[in-house]
């Protein structure tokens, strides 16, 4: 099984995932970008926001999305693994950015995964009020020094790419306490 946890910075998707991963040691954890060897390199070149094209950045996250997939993801079909985000957010981001429509994205998106989208998608969704507390807490990378607003409009893209998709999925209070998300997570993933 394929799953995705998506969100925004700071929203408390890595935290659950950890937990996760304490409790199921058998589940295979991976991240976009930054999964594979690829990755790491897409990933320093995406946080530094030096990239001057949106189409550029778009595309380097396929790129990796594609090596991530075919390194990770595919080989492992028959076990859980867990993705620290993934195609949502790279339409999600790509909407908020403009210049970009949802279909093309999706068939974009649809090409780099080999037609295997995730069979579950939880994500994090958090307020204005808690994304200000927990950025002013820690040295914000380049795209989160897009904004605050712009960081909620992606979540909303987010949210409402999953829905559209009609993907399986469980929105999160991202303002609930850890434990009671994590209790969430495990009913809705039953493991």
């Amino acid at each position: 099984m394929y799953i995705l946890f998506e969100g925004i910075d700071t929203c408390g998707k890595s935290t659950q995932i950890e937990l996760l991963a304490e409790k199921h040691p058998e589940i295979i954890v991976t991240k976009e970008p930054g999964g594979t060897k690829f990755g790491l390199k897409a990933r320093e070149i995406l946080l530094a926001d030096s990239l001057a094209s949106k189409r550029a950045e778009l595309l380097l996250f396929l790129a990796d999305r594609a090596e991530h997939y075919e390194e990770i993801i595919e080989p492992n079909r028959n076990r859980v693994v867990i993705s620290d985000r993934g195609f949502i957010s790279g339409i999600g981001y790509a909407l908020a950015n403009g210049d970009f429509e949802f279909d093309a994205l999706v068939k974009l998106n649809r090409f780099a995964l080999k037609e295997h989208f995730p069979d579950k998608i939880i994500l994090f969704l958090t307020d204005m009020e808690t994304l200000e507390k927990r950025t002013s807490a820690k040295t914000l990378d380049g795209i989160e020094l897009r904004g605050l607003e712009y960081l909620l409009t992606v979540q909303e893209q987010m949210k409402q790419s999953i829905i559209k998709l009609g993907i399986p999925h469980l929105f999160i209070d991202a303002t609930d306490s850890i434990e009671n998300i994590h209790q969430s997570i495990l009913t809705y993933l039953k493991v």
